[in-house]
């Protein structure tokens, strides 16, 4: 009895599976339609602003029991393979192949687009400024360690837009060719993934050699060619590189997120859930800053960060980098920062984008 009812449900569900595969076919030649209407009216195939209402609306329809965040990614891959069938795009990265940035695109892009990979951050920018590719990405901020400079050198003289935001959980592993870290004699990463694991390594590794390299995918790709060593990366870059997981979450502290911008040409529309990153300096006088800043407040604002950060050529001198809820085209928004260009003595807007949705 229990075998029969069994199989009806199985039944059921074949059922189910079956309309589901039809909506995607249909929905698929609906995509195609709109590749077209694209391609003729050189509008491009990603656009985050629409992306981004299009997982606020799945999330208003979603009445359980399926998470909100399992449905986002079942449709993570759904407009990634969507975008494929318009036109397939690529999209530059920092990093080896498994690196944390290489995650972060993928969390956004999905898997069914072409990933580039790039060596340096700087690379990233150029490759989107030359056309080699659609897009980039690159990381900005990590929650413990802070600001990313080189990203920030790259920002400060781009021609290029930030165009989405993404926040990426950071679980770092100690991953190696060898058995036990009875083996380990020298240990490699990025400097901020070492940072981040400081205190595990020395209550775990006292006597290992640590040495910074490139990025966290650069460390597993030299470990998986070096007796006695291990890299701090991620589960990806072990099964990348086929190295075992000696220890998992070895972070020092569970709250570990790292910031992405998504980077390319034009501007993101509003969406109405957006910030928009500015960067700007005062005149060396006495109240600079705090005229400079004061509209945000007297609109009611919220800058949801101020960073200071060092001119280069200019000791001591020093440019403001600024996020700030809303979009640029908001009126309040737009009002503000007009008053604040009249009160800098460098101003530039960076991007709006629609805000991402913050690990907690």
């Amino acid at each position: 009895m229990k075998a029969k009812s069994l199989e009806d449900l199985r039944e059921k569900l074949r059922q189910i599976d079956q309309e589901i595969v039809r909506l995607f076919n249909e929905r698929a030649q609906m995509s195609q339609e709109i590749g077209r209407f694209k391609q003729e009216n050189k509008i491009d195939v990603y656009d985050p602003a629409q992306e981004a209402r299009v997982f606020r609306y799945l999330a208003e329809l979603n009445n359980g029991p399926l998470p909100e965040a399992s449905l986002k990614t079942i449709f993570r891959e759904i407009i990634s393979t969507s975008r494929a069938l318009q036109k397939p795009i690529e999209v530059a990265y920092f990093g080896l192949e498994a690196s944390f940035t290489h995650l972060a695109a993928k969390s956004h892009f999905g898997e069914a687009t072409h990933y580039i990979s790039q060596p340096q951050i700087g690379r990233v920018f150029t490759a989107v400024e030359k056309g080699e590719v659609d897009w980039g990405v690159v990381p900005r901020e990590n929650s413990l360690e802070g600001s990313v400079n080189l990203t920030l050198d790259q920002l400060f003289s781009t021609t290029l837009k930030i165009r989405a935001e993404i926040f990426l959980r950071i679980s770092h592993c100690l991953i190696s060719a060898e058995e036990s870290l009875d083996d380990i004699k020298k240990v490699y990463s990025h400097p901020q993934a070492l940072a981040q694991c400081q205190r595990w390594l020395r209550e775990n590794l006292p006597q290992a050699m640590v040495t910074a390299v490139e990025s966290t995918s650069a460390a597993a790709k030299m470990v998986s060619e070096e007796k006695n060593a291990a890299a701090i990366g991620s589960l990806l870059a072990a099964q990348t590189y086929g190295l075992k997981i000696i220890s998992k979450g070895i972070e020092d502290y569970p709250m570990n997120v790292t910031r992405f911008f998504v980077i390319g040409r034009g501007d993101t529309q509003a969406t109405g859930k957006d910030k928009t990153s500015i960067m700007f300096g005062t005149p060396n006088v006495p109240g600079a800053l705090y005229h400079a800043l004061k509209s945000f407040a007297e609109r009611g604002l919220n800058m949801s960060k101020i960073e200071s950060y060092p001119t280069k050529g200019s000791p001591w001198e020093f440019v403001f980098f600024v996020d700030v809820e809303g979009h640029q085209t908001d009126d309040e928004v737009r009002l503000c920062l007009d008053e604040m260009r009249t009160k800098s003595s460098l101003y530039k807007i960076l991007g709006s984008y629609p805000r991402g949705e913050e690990v907690l």
